[in-house]
């Protein structure tokens, strides 16, 4: 494969990765907020979360650096993206009124 395809391909699993990271990382927080055991969907969503993030890096890199780095240069592509969408879906207050149960 050409390194300029490998590299693109790399990216663009990065972004994805990232997307499912970020994204799961938000859909856990808003269901944790009102549930009775919190703790339990943080540490759930962070294992299954990097349990395939991780290895996806280690697939899509196929042991080579540059691809590993385009990876990782999409996967902070997806944090700024899902932080951004995610800013703008959220309305100011919300966040904490559902929280206020909290001890």
């Amino acid at each position: 494969m050409n390194e300029g395809l490998s590299l693109a391909f790399a990216l663009v699993a990065g972004v994805l990765l990232g997307g499912f990271f970020f994204g799961g990382l938000w859909w856990t927080v808003r269901k944790a907020i009102s549930s009775r055991q919190p703790a339990l969907w943080f540490l759930g969503s962070m294992l299954l979360r990097t349990g395939i993030v991780l290895p996806g890096f280690y697939i899509v890199s196929g042991g080579d650096w540059k691809r590993l780095l385009a990876s990782l240069f999409g996967f902070i592509i997806a944090r700024l993206v899902v932080t951004r969408l995610t800013r703008a879906a959220q309305q100011p207050g919300q966040l904490a009124q559902k929280a206020s149960h909290a001890p």
